[in-house]
């Protein structure tokens, strides 16, 4: 798989990680997990990302990959109370949190641990990025970063003091590439895209999803009516997929999968190579015009 250099960080990622959101569930089968995962290294994944509030994700991923902690670079998030007595966003509750996920993840540190979607607001005030700062003097985290998007992803751009940015940045969502991602590349700020294919909300078909992230872009989609989502599913997967991997300056696109095999599955799916310019211009172009209505 290709690997892209991760910003001014150590890290080569492969441009396809793995997004742990889907393993949350205690009625999942560990088995299967365990097999999803180290089934995914054996064939070259190399970034596992997770967050504290992804219910019983970092400890599936812990019990599951933690004897093959060197093979992979580990991301989480935090910022959510989820389970104490404290407020968001308190600078004791991300200590406590991080310490949380690496007792879960069974290790000693996290390769990069991200601010989970705080507001502008309060990343200005400053106490979130300082508890950030101590984890990682203290060895706990190696890179800090941001995940969120619009006016809160851009001050995390432009404040200076994060290694990464994970934000938003798929067929339907393409604020990301004038807002944040000129700005980002000048900087040399690693860039992680979440939601790379949009949720896959075209599967819903005419019926609307009731997740209202799912809504709002089965929505938008339906108005940007793009054709080539009429082809086959997998073949609509991998244009949407490396339409996000052709925008310049992104490193690595997170997805989410419970299905052993799918990892694997989506990987062959970049094998077409990038996106050809005039396909890419031709979503990018209908994206823009869509976009001054939504």
């Amino acid at each position: 798989m290709e690997k892209r250099q991760l910003g001014k960080t150590d890290m080569s990622v492969g441009v396809l990680g793995f997004g742990g959101s889907e393993i949350h569930d205690e009625h999942a089968e560990y088995q299967d997990i365990e097999h999803l995962l180290n089934s995914a290294l054996d064939d070259g994944l190399n970034v596992i990302d997770t967050a504290e509030c992804y219910g019983l994700s970092e400890e599936f991923i812990g019990r599951a990959v933690s004897h093959r902690r060197d093979e992979y670079y580990l991301f989480t998030k935090c910022g959510h109370a989820a389970g104490f007595d404290l407020s968001d966003w308190s600078p004791q509750l991300l200590e406590k949190s991080i310490e949380r996920s690496l007792q879960r993840l069974r290790t000693e540190y996290v390769d990069l641990v991200q601010l989970h979607s705080c507001s502008e607001e309060i990343l200005r005030q400053g106490d979130v990025i300082l508890a950030l700062q101590r984890m990682r003097e203290a060895g706990k985290v190696r890179y800090i970063g941001f995940s969120g998007d619009k006016g809160a992803a851009r001050y995390a751009v432009e404040c200076g003091v994060f290694d990464t940015l994970q934000t938003s940045i798929n067929i339907v969502d393409q604020s990301a590439l004038e807002l944040t991602l000129p700005l980002a590349r000048e900087r040399e700020i690693g860039i992680i895209a979440k939601r790379p294919i949009a949720n896959a909300v075209w599967r819903y078909g005419k019926t609307a999803p009731t997740w209202r992230f799912h809504y709002t872009y089965w929505e938008q989609l339906n108005r940007l009516a793009y054709p080539f989502l009429q082809s086959d599913p997998d073949q609509a997967v991998s244009i949407a997929l490396r339409f996000t991997l052709s925008i310049p300056g992104i490193h690595t696109a997170i997805l989410g999968t419970a299905r052993p095999g799918r990892w694997q599955q989506n990987k062959q799916l970049l094998e077409a190579g990038p996106l050809p310019k005039g396909q890419f211009d031709e979503i990018h172009i209908r994206w823009e015009e869509v976009a001054q209505s939504m």
